[in-house]
């Protein structure tokens, strides 16, 4: 992943952050996100995605 695509996915978590309520079932979609988010950003396998996680064996 090139520097131009990390340095996106990190402010698109910001973004997301930012919007956070504090409300536990508010945020739960935002929440995903973000977490999808950083799985692409430290290159761990999204539930939805075919390819197998080397990192957590699944």
């Amino acid at each position: 992943m090139s520097e131009v695509q990390l340095k996106d996915l990190e402010a698109q978590i910001s973004e997301l952050k930012s919007q956070l309520t504090g409300d536990m079932f508010a945020d739960m979609e935002l929440r995903d996100k973000i977490h999808n988010l950083e799985m692409k950003l430290k290159g761990v396998k999204p539930m939805d995605s075919s390819i197998d996680c080397i990192g957590c064996g699944s």
